[in-house]
C-alpha cells in the first residue's frame, strides 16, 4: 500500500462510511450502528497497525506524504511523523469507543441516522485536520468539522440545544472568517503555508514583523475559537449539557484539541522561541485555566461542570504552549508537558462524559440534586469516574499529575520574579479548584444519598444500568487512561519524545533528562493544590454554595459573556453604525449633486419632492380620485366623504415594501455573521 493511499485512507474513509451509513439507516434505522461501529472501529485499528509500524522511529520523521492537487485550487497537502501519528491513534481510539457507548445511548433517540452520518463525517475532517500539512488543507477540513460537529450540538431539537447550537456555530464561523484572514495575509507576506515552512520563511522576511504578528493574531482567534480559549469560550458550557454524551466526550476531548493544534501550528513554527508571542498565550492561558475552574466550582450541573472543566484544562495547556516560547531553545520540560497534558485531558474526559452518558440514560437528569446518591451501589461507575477524578486532580500515580508536574517545572524553570511567582499561585490554586469541583461530583453522586428515599431505592435497584457493549467502551477507557498514568517512563515520557519534534524541531535528536516525577519537591506542588481543593469544598462549596443541603448555582447570571458583550455588540450596536455609515455612503454623491447645483452651479432647481408615494402612485391616486368624482356626481352623492386615494396608494405601497423588508431581514439574519467576516476578509484584500 503506497503512502499516499494510507493517508487518504484515514481521511476520506469515514466520509464514505457516514454516506454508507446514512443509507443503511433510512433503509432499517436499527441497524445503523452496525456500520457505524464497524467503520469506527476499522479506523483505529488501520491508525493502530501504522503506530505499531513506525513507534520505533523518530519523531522527526515524515513518515508518510499525500499531496491531491487540483482540489480548491491549492490542492490538499497531508503529512503524517510523531505528533500526528499520536494524536491521530488517540482520535481514531475515541471515536471507537464513543461510537460504541452511542449504540445503546441513541437507542430510543428521535434521528439516529443523522447523529452516526455527522459522527463519522466528523472523525473524516477531524483527522483530516490533524494530518494537514499545510494551513490551507488545515483550514478546509476545520471549518467542515465545525458543521459537521453543529449537528452534535443541536441533535435533540429542543430550545436549549438549538439556542447552544446558534451559538456555537456563530463562534465557529466567525473564527473561520478571521482566520481565513490571517491565512490570506500569511501566504501574501510569506509565499508559504506549509507548516515546516513558516519558521525559515518567517526568519528572512524582509518586511515589519507586526505584519505577521497581526497574521498570528487573526490564526489565533480562529484556532482559540474552536479551543474553547477565553474569551471565545462561550459556546463551550452551553454546547456539552446538550450534546449527546458520547459527542460531548468528543467535543472536549477531541475538537477542543484541532484549536490546540492549530495554535501549536503557528507558535511552535511561525513564532518558535518568540518571547512576546509566549507571553501572549500565557496570559490567554492563565485566564482560561482560572476562569474555567471556577466556573465548574460554581456548576451544578454534571456535563456543564465537565466542560467547564475541559476549558480550565486547555488553560492549562495553553500556559505549557506561552511557556515554550519564553524557555525558548530550552523548553523541552513545556513540550514534554504540554503534549501530554493534551493525550491526557483527552483520555480523563473520553472516561468521565462518557459515564455522565450512562448516568442520564438512567437518571434522565443531569442537575447534582436529582442525580445524586445514583451510583452509591455501582462499584464498577464508581471506579471507572473515580479513575477520571483522580487523573483530573493530578493526584500521583495517575497522569494528569505528571503532565502538571511538568507544566509547573516550567514555571519554575523560567523564574522571571513576582509577575511569574504569581502565574505559579495561580496554576496551583487551579489545581486546587480541579480537585474540589471533582470531589463534589464524586461525593454527589456516589457518596451522598438522595433527599427522595424513593428515588434513591430506585437508583439502588438499578444493576442493570448499561449493557456489554458500553461497559467495554467505559472499562476499557478507564483501563487505558489508569495504565497510561501508571507508567509515566515507559508509556508517557516515550509518547512525548515521539512527538515532542513537532512543537520543538531544532531539539529533535536532543537527550531529554529522565524526571524524577516523584521527589519531594513535585509531590509538593500536588500537595499543595490538593490542600486548595479540600479547602475550598469544605469552607466554598459545602458552606456557600450549598443551601439546605441542596447544591445551588450562586454564579451571577448577567456575567454571562454572550448576553452581556456579545450578542448586543453583534446584533444591535455593529448592526447600527454599519447601517448608519452604509446610509451615509449611500447618499453621499447624490447629496454632493444637489448641493453644488443649488449653490455652485444653480443650474437646475431641486427636483420635485413629493409629499408621499411616488410618481406612480401618485398618477394612479388622483385617477382615482377623478374617477371618484366622476362617480359621485353621477350618483348625486354630495354629502359622501371623498377618499384620498393619493395617500391609500402610497400607504398600500409602503406596506408591500415593508413586507419585502420584513422577508428581507429574516434571509438576511442568517448571514450577518458570515456577512460581516466577508466584509472584513474583502476589505482587506482590497487593502492588499
Amino acid at each position: 500500500m503506497g503512502d499516499s493511499r494510507i493517508l487518504a485512507i484515514l481521511v476520506f474513509y469515514p466520509f464514505v462510511g457516514a454516506v454508507l451509513s446514512g443509507i443503511v439507516g433510512q433503509k432499517k434505522e436499527r441497524a445503523i450502528s452496525y456500520p457505524a461501529v464497524f467503520i469506527a472501529v476499522s479506523e483505529f485499528l488501520i491508525t493502530f497497525v501504522i503506530f505499531l509500524k513506525n513507534m520505533e522511529q523518530s519523531g522527526a520523521t515524515s513518515y508518510y506524504r499525500c499531496y491531491l492537487p487540483g482540489i480548491c485550487g491549492m490542492g490538499l497537502h497531508f503529512t503524517m511523523e510523531g505528533f500526528r501519528l499520536l494524536y491521530g491513534l488517540i482520535a481514531a481510539f475515541m471515536w471507537m469507543m464513543a461510537t460504541i457507548l452511542s449504540g445503546e445511548y441513541m437507542r430510543r433517540h428521535e434521528n439516529r441516522s443523522r447523529y452516526y452520518l455527522f459522527l463519522l463525517a466528523t472523525l473524516g475532517a477531524t483527522m483530516g485536520v490533524f494530518l494537514s500539512a499545510d494551513l490551507f488543507t488545515m483550514f478546509l477540513f476545520f471549518e467542515i468539522m465545525s458543521l459537521t460537529s453543529y449537528v452534535w450540538v443541536a441533535q435533540e431539537e429542543t430550545e436549549n440545544a438549538l439556542k447552544a447550537a446558534a451559538t456555537y456555530l456563530a463562534v465557529a464561523v466567525i473564527g473561520g472568517l478571521v482566520m481565513l484572514m490571517g491565512i490570506f495575509l500569511l501566504y501574501y507576506e510569506l509565499g508559504t503555508l506549509n507548516i515546516t515552512e513558516l519558521f525559515y520563511a518567517a526568519q528572512v522576511y524582509p518586511g515589519n514583523p507586526a505584519v505577521l504578528y497581526g497574521a498570528g493574531a487573526c490564526l489565533l482567534f480562529g484556532f482559540g475559537a474552536k479551543a474553547g480559549a477565553f474569551p471565545l469560550h462561550i459556546w463551550l458550557p452551553k454546547a456539552h449539557p446538550v450534546a449527546p454524551a458520547p459527542a460531548s466526550a468528543l467535543l472536549s476531548g477531541i475538537l477542543t484539541k484541532t484549536g490546540i493544534f492549530g495554535i501549536l501550528a503557528v507558535s511552535c513554527h511561525l513564532f518558535l522561541f518568540d518571547g512576546r508571542w509566549g507571553s501572549l498565550i500565557l496570559g490567554i492561558g492563565v485566564l482560561t485555566m482560572f476562569g474555567g475552574a471556577l466556573l465548574a466550582v460554581f456548576s451544578i450541573d454534571l456535563k456543564r461542570t465537565l466542560a467547564c472543566s475541559s476549558m480550565s484544562q486547555i488553560g492549562f495547556i495553553l500556559i505549557g504552549v506561552g511557556m515554550q516560547g519564553l524557555l525558548m531553545e530550552e523548553n523541552l520540560t513545556a513540550v514534554h508537558g504540554t503534549l501530554l497534558h493534551m493525550v491526557t485531558h483527552s483520555l480523563i474526559k473520553l472516561v468521565l462524559f462518557m459515564t455522565a452518558g450512562v448516568i442520564f440514560m438512567n437518571a434522565h437528569a443531569l442537575d447534582l440534586n436529582e442525580i445524586r446518591g445514583f451510583g452509591r451501589k455501582k462499584p464498577l461507575l464508581k471506579l471507572i469516574f473515580l479513575t477520571g477524578a483522580l487523573a483530573i486532580a493530578g493526584i500521583p500515580l495517575f497522569g494528569g499529575y505528571i503532565s502538571k508536574t511538568l507544566l509547573h517545572e516550567s514555571i519554575l524553570e523560567y523564574g522571571g520574579g513576582s509577575l511569574m511567582k504569581a502565574v505559579e499561585i495561580i496554576f496551583l490554586l487551579s489545581g486546587g479548584l480541579t480537585a474540589a469541583y471533582m470531589a463534589k461530583l464524586y461525593i454527589a453522586v456516589f457518596v451522598e444519598k438522595n433527599k427522595d428515599a424513593g428515588k434513591q431505592a430506585q437508583y439502588e435497584k438499578k444493576t442493570a444500568y448499561m449493557n456489554a457493549g458500553s461497559g467495554f467502551a467505559l472499562a476499557g477507557s478507564a483501563l487505558v487512561l489508569f495504565l497510561w498514568g501508571l507508567f509515566p517512563h515507559t508509556l508517557m515520557d516515550r509518547a512525548a519524545r515521539l512527538g515532542g519534534y513537532f512543537m520543538n524541531p531544532p531539539a529533535a535528536e536532543t537527550a531529554v533528562e529522565e524526571v524524577a516525577y516523584f521527589s519531594l519537591s513535585n509531590l509538593k506542588g500536588a500537595a499543595v493544590s490538593v490542600a486548595a481543593g479540600v479547602f475550598v469544598y469544605l469552607f466554598v462549596i459545602r458552606k456557600l454554595l450549598m443551601r439546605n443541603g441542596d447544591y445551588v448555582d450562586r454564579w451571577p447570571k448577567p456575567l454571562d459573556l454572550e448576553h452581556l458583550i456579545y450578542r448586543p455588540l453583534l446584533l444591535g450596536f455593529c448592526p447600527v453604525i454599519c447601517g448608519i455609515v452604509c446610509r451615509i455612503f449611500d447618499s453621499f454623491v447624490d447629496i454632493t449633486v444637489v448641493v453644488l447645483r443649488r449653490t455652485l452651479y444653480r443650474d437646475s432647481p431641486l427636483p420635485y419632492e413629493r409629499r408621499e408615494g411616488n410618481a406612480i402612485t401618485e398618477r394612479i391616486g388622483k385617477t382615482m380620485n377623478a374617477l371618484q368624482a366622476v362617480r359621485n356626481r353621477l350618483w348625486g352623492r354630495k354629502k359622501q366623504t371623498n377618499r384620498e386615494f393619493v395617500h391609500l396608494t402610497a400607504a398600500a405601497v409602503e406596506d408591500f415594501r415593508e413586507s419585502i423588508m420584513i422577508i428581507q431581514r429574516s434571509l438576511s439574519f442568517g448571514l450577518l455573521m458570515f456577512g460581516i467576516g466577508l466584509a472584513l476578509t474583502l476589505i482587506y484584500i482590497l487593502w492588499l
